[in-house]
């Protein structure tokens, strides 16, 4: 597998051969060195940054896909694996577009690979993406046995509060849409309640708050039930629109 970060493609050179190349091609035309100082601040990464806006990332990634067809199963892990091990801040934010936009091609299957993402993203900036628009395109499908356990395991485990925050955000779009998955969420948002990890107590709010806009009793009630025991930061979030 190539090295996304490692290509430098000079003026003038034809299209890249591979679609890593391409899009880290693309992005470095669209680099902005004040830019990427100010998000490297902002997300107080180590990783280097080129500055490119998620709009403008995103449309890269986006023709590039529909100029490469680029719409099997396993030319899409292999587009979002290479520009995951690429140098730069936005190839990672590329890759999490990859999945995100070729979702349909994605499975039950795919769900431990969107973990491992996770555990290795590092900021919200890439998690949230991987968790409440790829995991939770999955997981809106059907909670099957197989992805109830998965679900279960990621909202107890003890070595990454970016797992269990997926636990919690890979639901969104099931409650969203009004699923029967309230209870589960309930369940971890219950087990979670009491930890004092921002990341999960603004993910515990920000779920209620999107339900609470489909059904703002249920969340009501949940919240009145817990008064005393919820963070500020998850009582603002989820009442925000009661």
């Amino acid at each position: 597998m190539s090295d996304a970060g490692s290509r430098r493609p000079g003026v003038g050179h034809a299209r890249a051969t591979d679609p890593a190349a391409e899009i880290l091609e693309q992005l470095r035309g669209l680099a902005d060195p004040e830019r990427a100082r100010s998000e490297q601040a902002y997300l107080k990464s180590g990783r280097d940054f080129l500055g490119v806006s998620v709009p403008a990332g995103r449309r890269v990634v986006r023709a590039v896909l529909a100029d490469r067809s680029i719409v099997d199963h396993d030319e899409v892990v292999a587009l979002a694996l290479a520009l995951w091990s690429g140098a730069y801040f936005e190839l990672r934010r590329a890759a999490v577009e990859v999945l995100a936009a070729r979702v349909e091609a994605l499975g039950e299957a795919d769900l431990p690979l969107i973990e491992s993402l996770v555990r290795d993203a590092e900021t919200w900036a890439l998690v949230d993406g991987l968790a409440g628009e790829v995991a939770a395109s999955i997981v809106a499908r059907g909670v099957t046995p197989g992805i109830g356990a998965w679900l279960d395991r990621c909202a107890v485990d003890p070595e990454s509060f970016w797992v269990r925050r997926l636990a919690l955000l890979a639901l969104l779009r099931s409650l969203k849409s009004g699923s029967t998955e309230w209870s589960r969420f309930s369940r971890y948002a219950d087990g979670m309640v009491a930890e004092r990890e921002f990341f999960i107590r603004k993910a515990i709010g920000w779920v209620l708050r999107e339900v609470s806009k489909r059904d703002p009793e249920l969340v009501r009630e949940w919240v009145d039930a817990r008064e005393g025991r919820l963070s500020g930061v998850t009582r603002r979030e989820a009442v925000k629109f009661l």
